[in-house]
């Protein structure tokens, strides 16, 4: 099968995987990313813009669809109360948004060069963990600090620069690609177990640790992809 087709295939494959009422911007150009600036060329929104509205899923457990063999992920639900937050967890929450972008925008590259289907799946679940921060950030006045910036572009110099390393450490060599994706999803895990350390928000505790969980399902699989 062709790259391009497959591609297609498994993005509509992604999105039909419960997304409840988060809709992926390329499948279906609405939702809560309607109307803003996304990355070109890329299935999600990269970084870029704000989000709004409070509610994701079809209730259950707030997390749907997972699946640590090829990286078919988890759509965070939003149903706790908004809390208080410091100067500090808001920027924690702003830097939330530029790991999720770094991800989204890179397993997007890697997916355009390798024929790997756990980088499209991926890429496509970092688009709903965005839409999950970037309703945080709305709820809690802070601004995007990705807002318009394009895919593998960011504000941030220190981020900027760890995209470029991965970027060219996947570049080339699908074993490196696959590692690059472990040590995002390792470096996420650990950034949100210590934005969880003292956290009292119920929202954003409950995004964090939805968040977490599917960065362990996004390690998982890729591990799984690396001894085949």
């Amino acid at each position: 099968m062709r790259k391009s087709a497959r591609r297609a295939t498994v993005l509509v494959a992604a999105g039909a995987l419960g997304l409840g009422g988060v809709a992926v911007p390329a499948l279906a150009g609405m939702g809560p990313f309607a109307g803003q600036p996304v990355a070109a060329a890329t299935p999600g929104p990269g970084w870029a813009g704000g989000g709004m509205g409070s509610g994701y899923g079809m209730g259950g457990s707030g997390m749907m669809g997972a699946g640590a063999r090829d990286g078919t992920c988890l759509a965070p639900l939003i149903t706790a109360a908004k809390g208080t937050l410091t100067e500090q967890e808001k920027t924690t929450l702003g830097a939330m948004a530029q790991e999720e972008k770094l991800a989204h925008d890179l397993y997007t590259a890697f997916a355009g060069e390798y024929d790997v289907v756990v980088f499209d799946r991926i890429a496509v679940s970092e688009t709903r963990h965005l839409t999950a921060v970037r309703t945080l950030l709305a709820r809690y006045g802070v601004a995007d600090p990705t807002a318009g910036k394009p895919a593998g572009q960011f504000s941030d110099p220190t981020v900027q620069a760890t995209y470029d390393k991965l970027l060219a450490q996947g570049q080339g060599d699908q074993a490196a690609a696959l590692r690059a994706g472990v040590a995002v999803e390792q470096t996420d895990i650990d950034d949100l177990t210590a934005g969880l350390n003292g956290l009292s928000a119920p929202d954003v505790t409950q995004v964090y640790g939805r968040l977490r969980l599917a960065s362990q399902h996004h390690l998982a699989a890729f591990q799984n992809w690396s001894t085949r």
